[in-house]
């Protein structure tokens, strides 16, 4: 029996497969595109990329009028390694490193390379991608000025790669007809008797009994990107946060509580009234109690007027006209969480704000400058991971801590810095947050 497929064949046609696969995975890593992945995936935990809004790091709207020129070759440099620029007595990374605290930045190098932050660097040169998605109406129809207009369309890496499969499919069952055809006609021409009639399936099913090994190469390489795939999945899970457009969930809640108002203007504490924070894995929801603390008095506000706090009052059954609680029905303040995560992940407040010494808006936000609570990062594993990777452990007072870091220090010593950060202390284990 002659062969169905020729052995060039098959190997042309894997090549082809897989230079395809490998030129779709080109199509979404370049340029401004590739740098919005890196940077979203690196830097947006620190730094807001089109504002200048300051998270740990300051904002990055007008980054290349500030730096030192030319200013894509100076941020180059300091991206990849801001620890040796500022090593180097350079005036504009050391005012930027004692400005914020010292705070140390993560070194890129080894991680990013240069192609990587020139696409990083055309990502902050376009236009800010939550900019953008403002402008687009909700649900399509016309924009702001009344003209139909398409929101440009851009295609799912993996709806790319099934309609390259597709196509394929049809090419080989196309060519696979032809070649039957010719092969039965040049067995007629030589008085042969021609190939019996097999599906598609069979003769498949037989080429790969023949071909094991190689069928064998495939199936693992597939599993291995199936396996890959479902870890940038998990990786990422996060809960009411918008990649494309950096938003995260913001409800409207039953009273309309201006943090900026209380937080900012008023430096009413965190832990005024979210007072478990220090004390619980909850940072608590403050009991109308809280609020009538200051409310009882204060009976008007500076943007609303009664409106809003007359609401406290009847969730608490007060009468400002007497001043008394009167026994009546009360109607408990229905506050909607803001910040949540999977219901697989164990998180502990009081362990990161007492022992870790974090920040209320390492998380959630400078929440001062908020009028209405808004999630302002991912809130996904790789975010933690992340942070858990640059964030030190905070050893102020700690014996124990302060010998291992000695410790540390003297095994390495000669071979680089060595940071005591979390994921050194057990901060990488999966049962830390999932036991």
């Amino acid at each position: 029996m002659k062969k169905y497929i020729s052995r060039n064949s098959v190997r042309t046609l894997v090549a082809a497969i897989f230079t395809v696969f490998a030129f779709t995975n080109s199509l979404n890593a370049q340029d401004a595109a590739n740098g919005a992945k890196i940077y979203k995936q690196n830097c947006a935990v620190c730094h807001a990329s089109h504002t200048d809004q300051k998270l740990t790091g300051p904002g990055l709207k007008g980054v290349f009028d500030r730096v030192p020129k030319p200013a894509d070759a100076w941020l180059t440099k300091w991206i990849i390694n801001n620890e040796k620029v500022i090593k180097s007595g350079d005036p504009y990374a050391n005012k930027i490193y004692n400005d914020f605290g010292k705070a140390a930045m993560t070194v890129f190098e080894g991680q990013i390379d240069e192609k990587g932050v020139a696409d990083i660097l055309a990502f902050l040169k376009g236009p800010d991608p939550a900019a953008s998605a403002a402008k687009t109406p909700v649900g399509g129809g016309a924009d702001s000025t009344g003209d139909n207009k398409e929101k440009p369309s851009s295609i799912e890496p993996i709806y790319l790669i099934l309609g390259v499969i597709v196509i394929l499919a049809i090419l080989i069952g196309a060519f696979r007809s032809v070649r039957i055809s010719l092969q039965n006609t040049a067995n007629r021409a030589a008085g042969e008797a021609e190939q019996e009639e097999v599906t598609f399936g069979e003769e498949a099913r037989r080429w790969a009994s023949k071909n094991s090994r190689l069928v064998g190469v495939i199936v693992i390489i597939l599993v291995g990107a199936g396996v890959k795939s479902c870890w940038n999945a998990c990786y990422n899970i996060g809960v009411y946060y918008d990649w494309k457009t950096q938003k995260g969930y913001k409800p409207e809640q039953p009273i309309k509580f201006s943090h900026k108002l209380h937080a900012g203007e008023n430096e009413i504490a965190c832990q005024y009234c979210h007072s478990s924070v220090e004390k619980s894995r909850h940072a608590g929801i403050p009991s109308v109690n809280i609020c009538m603390n200051c409310h009882k008095s204060i009976q008007k506000g500076p943007q609303y007027g009664e409106t809003e706090i007359a609401k406290i009052y009847a969730a608490n059954g007060f009468n400002p006209k007497t001043g008394v609680y009167e026994n009546k029905e009360t109607n408990p303040i229905k506050w909607i969480k803001v910040h949540n995560l999977p219901d697989h992940v164990y998180f502990n407040h009081s362990q990161h704000v007492v022992v870790g010494k974090v920040e209320c808006a390492t998380c959630h936000g400078n929440l001062k400058e908020m009028t209405v609570a808004e999630q302002k990062t991912p809130l996904t594993m790789k975010w933690c991971i992340e942070c858990h990777r640059k964030t030190e452990v905070s050893m102020e007072g700690n014996a124990y801590y302060d010998r291992l870091h000695k410790a540390l220090k003297a095994k390495y010593k000669g071979q680089y810095d060595v940071k005591f950060t979390v994921d050194k202390i057990g901060g990488l284990e999966c049962a830390k947050c999932h036991y």
